[in-house]
């Protein structure tokens, strides 16, 4: 199921406002963590960064060509993960947030593609999934583009 909802939104500086369109996919999950913000705690805004700081963080969007089980663990999958030049092998925890991970397969999403490789579980992850609800004890949803666009693009 797909939703939407319309934001408006205050420029900083500018004082101007903005319709901003969150979109969001709700998949079949085991989980039940509640996915409406009436029952969260919002978090207090983390401490100010500079624009430079932001721009080191690399974001893109690659297409989940699969999902595949890593043995020996309870939580992580293999995500292959095409960002059009390339592909990469993407470590993410998602496996007891959905009753089928691989309904992902095909699926396009955001992810941190500079960060350092990590090694978990024997194998190596070459960037982050990056979700929308988790930090908060929210059933982590896809942050995902409002419609498909090349993979490879750049959020931001």
């Amino acid at each position: 199921m797909v939703g939407s909802k319309k934001l408006v939104v205050e420029g900083l500086r500018t004082g101007k406002s903005a319709v901003v369109i969150i979109n969001w996919l709700m998949l079949p999950t085991t989980d039940n963590r509640q996915l409406t913000a009436n029952k969260m705690k919002i978090a207090e805004i983390k401490p100010v960064i500079t624009i430079q700081e932001l721009e080191r963080i690399d974001v893109r969007v690659g297409t989940i060509v699969s999902v595949e089980d890593l043995p020996g663990s309870d939580k992580l999958v293999r995500l292959i993960v095409n960002f059009g030049d390339h592909t990469r092998r993407i470590l993410a925890g998602i496996k007891q947030e959905r009753s089928n991970p691989r309904e992902l397969e095909g699926k396009q999403a955001l992810f941190v593609v500079n960060l350092e490789p990590k090694e978990m579980m024997g194998e190596v992850s070459e960037g982050m999934l990056f979700d929308i609800g988790f930090s908060d004890g929210l059933l982590p949803r896809l942050a995902i583009p409002e419609q498909p666009v090349p993979n490879g693009s750049r959020a931001g």
